[in-house]
């Protein structure tokens, strides 16, 4: 039996890795991963005075949400130098640990709300930033060390500043959510250029 030479470049062009690689780097994959910040954000400001257990759910969500866009754009790093592929994991599995902690127990207190999204913003941001410094070969790499700088200021201020209603701590998530989410449509905005930039004909 013959087999065709042709055949083992099709397999590896049909390696998982390498789809994954393909979709977590394009410009409208960042785009999902912005709107799954921002649109929480949005609906979160836009009914302020919903229960504590609505505002868990929308958390909860978000970071599920966020959790699957952030594993699939963790293989848009060509390779693991540095562990920054490894570090955009760990952020991934990260955001499916504290979504799960939020809507497993969503009528908790204010306090373990505030806790989870904290922790959880204050140790993506450390890891985001190292990422911006340790993959070389990012194009926006000063956006994504700006962006690992404010979801660390996010977690120190949740953690920091301990609201003692609802209303208070719906406000104060939505407005970091809608921060973070504009800067990460700047960012999805920018690869955009980017992309046309380089598959521009010359």
């Amino acid at each position: 039996m013959s087999v065709h030479p042709d055949a083992a470049p099709q397999r590896a062009q049909h390696d998982p890795e390498d789809t994954l690689k393909q979709l977590g780097s394009s410009w409208h994959w960042a785009l999902g991963v912005a709107l799954a910040t921002l649109i929480p954000g949005i609906l979160v400001l836009v009914w302020p005075d919903e229960t504590l257990h609505i505002l868990a759910v929308i958390i909860g969500l978000q970071l599920l949400v966020a959790g699957g866009f952030r594993f699939v754009a963790a293989f848009s790093h060509s390779n693991d130098a540095g562990g920054s592929r490894l570090a955009s994991v760990l952020i991934a599995v990260l955001a499916f640990l504290a979504g799960v902690l939020v809507l497993r127990h969503p009528m908790q207190t204010i306090g373990a709300l505030s806790l989870i999204v904290g922790v959880f913003w204050l140790i993506t941001g450390v890891l985001t930033a190292y990422v911006a410094i340790a993959d070389r070969l990012l194009v926006h790499r000063g956006l994504l060390f700006g962006l690992g700088a404010l979801g660390t200021v996010a977690g120190i201020v949740v953690l920091c500043f301990p609201v003692d209603s609802a209303v208070a701590l719906t406000r104060l998530l939505g407005l970091w959510l809608v921060l973070l989410g504009v800067f990460e449509v700047v960012m999805a905005l920018v690869m955009r250029s980017a992309t046309r930039r380089v598959t521009a004909p010359r």
